[in-house]
């Protein structure tokens, strides 16, 4: 809690629930790219990563009134964040027709086929540069919802593991061994293509 009000993304989001427009702008601003990648690491598609970041800030905003400041701003964000995707992601369920990944084993099978490729070639080349990140991404998609979030939330929105433990719902010790599980399988996958087969 001490370090709550260093956030001063804590700060603008207390002004947003004052009714403050501008402030409600500056953090769609900053949090929109994130907000974005959140979602296609949970619903790979560009599409619906757009209109589910945009449901995140009108949620946002129409919750405003009852916000409490008694987490960093992220933890807040992602879970609305979540919370919409995981709700995609059941309707869905209830209507495959309307998914788009009905392409995804043809686009998988291009990109093994693109890393094979790559493979023949020295190691220092931008091709086999952007086939490993391919095959990252790949590895990632695989991984279950909650060990693909909680990595994210990790690595790229540097939420600590208490914080994404709210976001998620569970223990600090189930979240620690998510992100653990998590490493574990994308250093398996991608040993193949790295020297050292480390994932840091």
């Amino acid at each position: 809690m001490a370090d709550i009000p260093t956030d001063p993304d804590v700060d603008l989001m207390l002004r947003v629930k004052c009714g403050d427009r501008s402030a409600f702008t500056e953090l769609v601003q900053k949090w929109r790219h994130p907000v974005i990648g959140f979602v296609y690491r949970t619903l790979p598609d560009p599409d619906e990563s757009e209109d589910l970041a945009q449901a995140t800030f009108v949620q946002l905003w129409k919750t405003a009134d009852r916000y409490q400041p008694n987490a960093r701003f992220a933890s807040f964000l992602f879970t609305i964040a979540r919370n919409l995707c995981l709700n995609e992601i059941r309707r869905r369920s209830r209507h495959p027709a309307s998914s788009l990944d009905e392409t995804a084993p043809d686009d998988e099978s291009q990109a093994l086929r693109q890393i094979e490729d790559a493979r023949q070639l020295p190691a220092n080349t931008e091709i086999v540069r952007e086939e490993l990140f391919l095959k990252v991404e790949e590895a990632l998609k695989d991984l279950p919802e909650k060990q693909r979030t909680a990595l994210f939330l990790c690595r790229e929105g540097e939420l600590s593991y208490d914080e994404i433990a709210a976001v998620l719902g569970t223990s600090l010790q189930a979240t620690k061994s998510l992100i653990h599980r998590a490493r574990e399988v994308l250093k398996a996958r991608l040993k193949p293509y790295l020297d050292s087969g480390e994932w840091n």
